[in-house]
């Protein structure tokens, strides 16, 4: 599946709804990386029904236990193309009996792409037709490439307009569940940080509190190169891996579990709701540079 406008050509296949590629044809440049899996094998994978990991890879729904895969199935699901326009593409990922052995709710998502001018909206949609209310957290997951092939992360560096400081929080490597007692500061000068290997030893950066509603990977000199918007997210993680030649943003509705979170799905903090007959929906946008 392709959408292309003047600005950007863009890839979607229906596994995992998941966009291939975003060429920004004005700079010449694939700002999507290519799932090389020497690094990382995918795109830009949609993270549903969980987002990260459920504390011991189990999640408690209704009293049951429910063995759980890190950020769920949607990302290895064949989706079903259910509205195709130049601009535009939607697709559709429904309940089974399949999903129901590890995710007991009925459920359809609906994940919309739509081209604008310069930015590719990302529409996430999650229908309840069953008879009980649904909970879910869903995330995005985009990993950005490098321009130059010889480039390296200290070649770039992020940029959040309007902060001066973020607060993060790390992955417990032996609970490989988040540590919310141990909170990081990302010092900022000028709106900006530099990228580094360092960074990302200990895994990914959690923002939690809704701190991060616009962020660009930009050239050392301050260039944007790729941006995105995502308003109204509690939650936000930058990751990459050793010596890859990218970084991932992503813009999430709820995270991983905490570490000890042995509670109901429906109260870990930030999960998503949608009652019986009703819908969630959330969008971010990815822009082009300059």
């Amino acid at each position: 599946m392709k959408l292309e406008n003047e600005r950007l050509c863009v890839e979607i296949s229906e596994l995992g709804a998941e966009v291939t590629r975003i060429r920004d044809k004005k700079n010449n440049a694939e700002l999507l990386w290519e799932a090389d899996p020497v690094y990382w094998k995918r795109h830009s994978p949609v993270l549903f029904p969980n987002v990260g990991k459920t504390y011991r890879n189990t999640v408690l729904i209704n009293g049951t236990h429910y063995p759980t895969s890190q950020h769920g199935f949607a990302r290895d699901s064949r989706f079903k193309c259910i509205c195709e326009k130049a601009d535009s593409a939607s697709f559709l990922l429904a309940s089974s009996e399949e999903t129901k052995e590890v995710y007991p709710f009925d459920f359809e998502l609906v994940i919309t792409y739509t081209l604008k001018e310069k930015s590719l909206c990302v529409k996430w949609e999650v229908r309840n037709p069953g008879e009980e209310e649904m909970y879910f957290t869903i995330g995005g997951h985009p990993a950005f490439r490098f321009a130059g092939t010889d480039e390296k992360k200290e070649d770039y560096i992020l940029r959040f307009p309007g902060k001066d400081s973020l607060q993060y929080i790390l992955i417990d490597p032996a609970e490989a569940a988040a540590d919310p007692t141990k909170v990081h500061t990302l010092a900022l000068s000028g709106e900006c940080c530099p990228v580094t290997e360092e960074m990302f030893e200990n895994d990914a950066l959690i923002f939690d509190g809704g701190q991060i509603e616009e962020v660009w990977l930009c050239h050392k000199d301050g260039t944007p190169y790729v941006g995105m918007k995502c308003e109204g997210f509690p939650d936000f993680g930058i990751w990459s891996v050793k010596d890859a030649p990218f970084v991932c943003l992503e813009p999430w509705m709820g995270r991983c579990d905490d570490i000890g979170f042995d509670k109901e799905l429906s109260q870990k903090p930030n999960v998503n709701r949608a009652a019986p007959g009703e819908s969630f929906s959330k969008e971010y946008e990815i822009i082009a540079g300059n």
